[in-house]
């Protein structure tokens, strides 16, 4: 892939730009093999799954700055200024249009760019998100709400330029930091949640739900721990750190499994979840907020099957030992860190990995996910 943004050095967030594909692949896959070194078996590693190298993102996070008459959306240079990045060539094609019409439509609306050096201003961030049927969720990050009255003015004007929009939001960050967004949202249209088709199964993404970035890899990382779970056929599987449920809702629905339970720190997510299971049907599948290693520890059944899918912190000591002395036949273990798979596995040495998979989400980057399936 050729950027012109990281040629003339105003971008250099894709470490790898520049590097034909398939050695920037073939160089991810020994990296993380190393990274599990003594762990995974050279035998139990499957054909990597590769990414388009570019179109791929479906959310764009821009830091917005410059000025209302002349604003940039992009990223901040080392001085806190803005640097304009509207034609980034990661974005999904759908994405990219949109983007660009944000940032025509930016002065019209009138909002202030928050300036970082100054401490002035209110609009700091435009999140977007592009489903599959070319529907949008857009959320601006704002100070404070002394400029909310101008946007609800304008919102007329941004569904006439982009008619697909589902989901409009106001986050509101009002700290002088480097954090993306806070605690609360205001969502200014009728709807809240962004459908997103995947694999057979409509997710519905609130305003603040975890999803994968590349919506045409994460099907096929759900699609491969499928294969996984029906594989082995359990009675019950638990899914931890389910966000909106698409490894459980994915397994439900191909009958892989006869009963599966999600359990995920989100109440917006689980509610996503149960919506989605109502919609297709699915009555073997529950959803319940609450903390994963809490909840794992208390509940009885225990699980046949356990799908884990942390941050990338990982699962941490006390859910691997609660893995290790549970009854459970198998885990799925989609990691977005090998050096916290490594350090999880370690904890868990009545565990093998049987099966192994990595699934290259971020092209351009270094950045790993790994699938493994692990056995007695």
């Amino acid at each position: 892939m050729q950027c012109d943004y990281f040629d003339a050095g105003r971008c250099r967030s894709c470490t790898l730009m520049g590097v034909p594909y398939a050695p920037q692949l073939a160089d991810k896959q020994r990296t993380v093999e190393a990274a599990l070194a003594g762990r995974v078996p050279g035998s139990a590693w499957h054909t990597p799954h590769a990414s388009r190298e570019s179109g791929f993102r479906n959310k764009a996070k821009l830091v917005v700055g410059g000025t209302t008459a002349a604003p940039t959306i992009g990223i901040l240079d080392r001085g806190g200024e803005g640097v304009d990045l509207r034609g980034c060539g990661l974005y999904e094609p759908g994405l990219h249009q949109a983007v660009l019409t944000l940032a025509e439509l930016l002065p019209e609306l009138g909002l202030q760019p928050y300036a970082v050096p100054r401490r002035q201003g209110e609009l700091k961030h435009l999140l977007v998100t592009h489903s599959p049927t070319g529907q949008l969720m857009i959320r601006f990050v704002l100070r404070s709400t002394n400029q909310l009255g101008r946007l609800r003015r304008g919102l007329p004007a941004l569904l006439a330029a982009l008619p697909t929009t589902r989901v409009v939001s106001v986050n509101l960050q009002p700290a002088h930091a480097a954090i993306l967004e806070g605690d609360d949202e205001l969502v200014l249209t009728p709807e809240d949640t962004l459908p997103m088709p995947v694999g057979g199964v409509t997710l519905h993404l609130g305003t603040r739900s975890f999803f994968q970035t590349n919506t045409a890899v994460a099907a096929a990382l759900y699609r491969q721990a499928g294969d996984w779970i029906q594989a082995a056929a359990p009675r019950l599987l638990w899914d931890l750190y389910c966000g909106v449920g698409g490894f459980a809702l994915n397994a439900a629905r191909r009958g892989a499994v006869a009963q599966v339970l999600g359990i995920e720190a989100s109440a917006e997510a689980i509610r996503s979840a149960r919506r989605s299971a109502a919609e297709l049907g699915l009555a073997s599948a529950d959803f319940v907020t609450g903390d994963a290693t809490v909840l794992a520890a208390q509940a009885d059944p225990q699980p046949d099957l356990v799908v884990v899918n942390p941050p990338r912190r990982g699962i941490g000591a006390d859910l691997a030992g609660w893995l290790e002395r549970s009854g459970a036949t198998s885990v799925v273990y989609s990691s977005c860190n090998p050096t916290t798979l490594a350090r999880d596995l370690d904890a868990m040495p009545s565990w093998r990995v049987a099966d192994a998979r990595l699934f290259d989400m971020f092209p351009q980057t270094d950045h790993a996910e790994a699938l493994v399936r692990l056995e007695r």
